[in-house]
């Protein structure tokens, strides 16, 4: 067998991933061409070829940039995917072959999407994930100049909108309801896709590039980082006269925590002693599963709740720092322009934004989230891939001192500042 005949039982065969946090590509390709042949580029590269009664026709699917033939086949009418959906350049030639054997070109089209409607997909269910992503979704609008529709939540676009006007912002139910796919020149959908060992929806594994770099990397653009531009109403103005911090200590897994049983009470305590207010900004006041419960510490001030994010903003904006976990608040108030102290141990310093003053115990067991042997389970809200149900369990937190970490708050206090005094 063929390299080519081996590449096209891989292309009828491949089917794009089911889930119901993106919408599905329109049931046809949604460039039509005056031969009756469609094509276009969501969810990798498509191409239909109508029915003919005599002769064939001949597609050679190619990648601009490289010169790579990734695909060659000769039909009388078939549907045609590419493997690879994330962003390549591809180019399709479709030729037709009479009876006699004769070739001509019907189609010859280089992906090019300026001025055309791009769909990006985010899943809807994420404030830290979007928010890392979305950079890099107005940067491929930039490069390209397509017009870029990008799906996300509701209170996530309410923070973006009014910053990045050349962007289309749809709810997943608004871009339902007005069938955006179907006007779709190209569609990629940002995920992280643990289950994908023939690299079909991302180039590289997200785990060893980093969770928001890894969007760059789908969308085919530089990886350098990006802050996002977030607003909120009366921003401008501090929720309360007084000097405070905002922690944020629950997450979606305990190994996201801080597990050092004295590490909160601690660091609040000391914060309080330095004339701040310690305020909480979590979603809830208490969070866990199973036996495990963890509480909002003693001495901050609960301003827990389902409240909209732009008011978290205002909270972040004008506070002297924030400290929490490698979770999406983390990433609210990096959005935010707030030093960040972020606590972390279960994830690698590559896989978040750059933040002076992360605290990391390298003498723990660390990063097992960016260990590609290791399988993240969702389910699973006691996850330690390494060392679950022994003494060492969540060691990567665990061992991280209160002393460690108002270390680093006093550093980023004493720059926060250092700043405000030279304005």
């Amino acid at each position: 067998m063929g390299t080519d005949e081996q590449i096209i039982d891989r292309e009828v065969e491949s089917k794009p991933p089911s889930h119901s946090c993106y919408l599905p590509p329109s049931t046809v390709p949604t460039i039509a061409h005056s031969s009756g042949i469609r094509f276009d580029f969501n969810a990798g590269a498509r191409v239909s070829l109508p029915a003919r009664g005599m002769g064939e026709w001949c597609l050679t699917l190619s990648d601009l940039d490289s010169g790579n033939i990734i695909f060659r086949h000769c039909s009388s009418g078939s549907f045609i995917t590419s493997t690879k959906r994330y962003f390549n350049r591809f180019h399709i030639l479709v030729e037709e072959v009479d009876e006699t054997g004769a070739r001509s070109e019907v189609l010859s089209h280089a992906y090019d999407c300026a001025g055309k409607i791009v769909v990006i997909q985010m899943p809807v269910s994420t404030l830290g994930d979007a928010l890392a992503w979305f950079p890099y979704a107005a940067r491929f609008g930039e490069i390209h100049g397509a017009t870029v529709v990008c799906i996300m939540d509701a209170s996530l676009i309410a923070l973006l909108a009014d910053n990045y006007p050349e962007i289309r912002f749809l709810t997943l139910e608004e871009a339902r309801d007005c069938v955006i796919m179907d006007d779709a020149y190209a569609s990629y959908s940002l995920g992280l896709f643990f289950d994908d060992p023939e690299f079909l929806n991302q180039p590289t594994d997200f785990r060893q590039v980093g969770l928001h770099k890894t969007a760059a990397y789908i969308l085919g653009v530089t990886p350098e980082e990006i802050r996002p531009v977030v607003s909120a109403a009366e921003m401008d103005t501090p929720p309360i006269d007084e000097p405070y911090i905002c922690i944020a200590t629950q997450a979606s897994t305990q190994c996201k925590y801080w597990n050092n049983p004295e590490g909160w009470l601690s660091l609040v305590s000391w914060a309080l002693a330095q004339g701040y207010r310690v305020i909480c900004i979590d979603k809830s006041p208490f969070y866990g599963a199973g036996i495990m419960w963890n509480r909002i510490p003693h001495g901050a001030e609960d301003q827990t709740g389902d409240r909209p994010l732009s008011e978290r903003v205002r909270w972040l904006r004008h506070a002297s720092a924030f400290v929490g976990l490698s979770s999406g608040l983390s990433w609210l108030a990096w959005a935010s322009g707030t030093p960040v102290v972020m606590i972390s141990g279960f994830t690698h310093p590559t896989n978040e934004f750059e933040t002076e003053f992360r605290v990391i115990n390298w003498h723990a067991c660390n990063s097992c989230w960016n260990d590609a042997t290791e399988k993240f389970d969702h389910h699973d809200f006691l996850w330690c891939p390494r060392h679950k149900n022994t003494e060492r369990q969540f060691e990567c937190t665990r061992l991280i001192t209160p002393g460690h970490v108002i270390k680093v708050l006093n550093a980023a206090l004493h720059l926060k500042n250092k700043n405000t005094k030279q304005k």
